[in-house]
């Protein structure tokens, strides 16, 4: 990828393996290039359901630091915001990879304390923790194409509040980026 300008908050769409990741990565490590005194945190939210994410997240954490050395990675599934509010610092860039997973999780019915039905409370949760940074803030998300529409009301359900998700994460992020083949479409803001 070309050289990135980190900004102050950055939602970055796209579908599997398209390369959102890598983009957070590249924005990490251009943050960290600028100054020794810059940190990263890379929050990651799966939850091992079942066992291929088991492998997966055991895949993630066995990896080499390689793409951003300095990086830092801590796993929250549930209390992003709080999560963000500990790690947002002026001087830290922050990537939440992803909020996909993290909505999974708080939509699942076994949350202990959580009585939200449906997007609202997730959604103000996330726009009010970009607000409350002080540093620099990447959101990773999966884009569901419009030809999606699986079966049942459940599912349905899920995918208009990742949709509805999505873009109050647009609406408060100052740059907005759509993946696709590892190439970066800027929607929002300056490249």
């Amino acid at each position: 990828m070309a050289e990135l300008r980190v900004v102050r908050s950055e939602l970055i769409l796209g579908g599997p393996e398209s390369g959102k990741t890598a983009r957070a990565e590249s924005l990490a490590a251009a943050w960290l290039a600028q100054s020794p005194g810059h940190r990263a945190f890379y929050i990651a939210t799966a939850q091992a359901w079942d066992d291929e994410m088991r492998e997966r997240i055991s895949q993630h954490r066995r990896r080499p630091a390689e793409p951003v050395p300095r990086m830092a990675t801590m796993e929250e599934p549930l209390e992003l915001a709080r999560a963000i509010g500990r790690s947002g610092r002026a001087d830290t860039l922050i990537v939440v990879d992803c909020l996909t997973l993290w909505l999974t999780a708080r939509l699942m019915p076994s949350v202990p304390g959580d009585d939200s039905n449906g997007i609202s409370a997730p959604a103000d949760t996330i726009a009010g923790a970009l607000r409350a940074c002080a540093g620099p803030i990447v959101l990773i998300s999966n884009e569901i194409g419009p030809d999606a529409v699986p079966p049942g009301q459940d599912a349905r359900a899920f995918l208009d509040a990742l949709g509805g998700l999505n873009q109050q994460a647009a609406a408060a992020c100052e740059r907005v980026t759509l993946m696709s083949a590892r190439q970066a479409l800027v929607l929002k803001g300056a490249s």
